[in-house]
């Protein structure tokens, strides 16, 4: 079975994931590119049981796109966020591709959230995509 752990920048908060991923998803909205400092997130979904969270967090909690919520956690140090869910969905926990750290990590990404609204227009991303915003 495959495992993996994402970081943040310092190392203190650490989520360890089991298995595959459940999706993989890039996101263009605002709230993500404000979020990584990037012009769009991505993120891989694990199912909740899947996930060991580990270090200190501090969450910020916000409201989607869509009216629902979403509970980030960063790490107090450095700042980085590493993983977020959202309650509605119940479907798990997100975390940062990027906190992985590894240039070869599969499964790619399967959907392009926000693309047709608020993608960069020099992205060319080859991933389908899915109409929001």
């Amino acid at each position: 079975m495959t495992a993996r752990t994402a970081t943040c920048a310092c190392g203190r908060l650490r989520v360890a994931c089991e298995g595959e991923p459940a999706r993989v998803s890039v996101c263009h909205c605002h709230a993500c590119q404000r979020r990584t400092g990037s012009v769009f997130g991505v993120a891989a979904r694990y199912p909740r049981e899947k996930v060991a969270i580990e270090g200190e967090a501090t969450e910020y909690v916000r409201i989607g796109d869509e009216g629902n919520e979403v509970r980030f956690r960063f790490c107090p140090t450095c700042g980085s966020t590493v993983c977020w869910e959202m309650p509605a969905f119940n479907d798990g926990i997100a975390v940062a591709v990027g906190g992985f750290a590894d240039p070869g990590y599969t499964p790619h990404p399967v959907r392009s959230i926000y693309d047709a609204s608020r993608r960069h227009a020099w992205v060319d991303i080859k991933v389908p995509v899915e109409r929001r915003g």
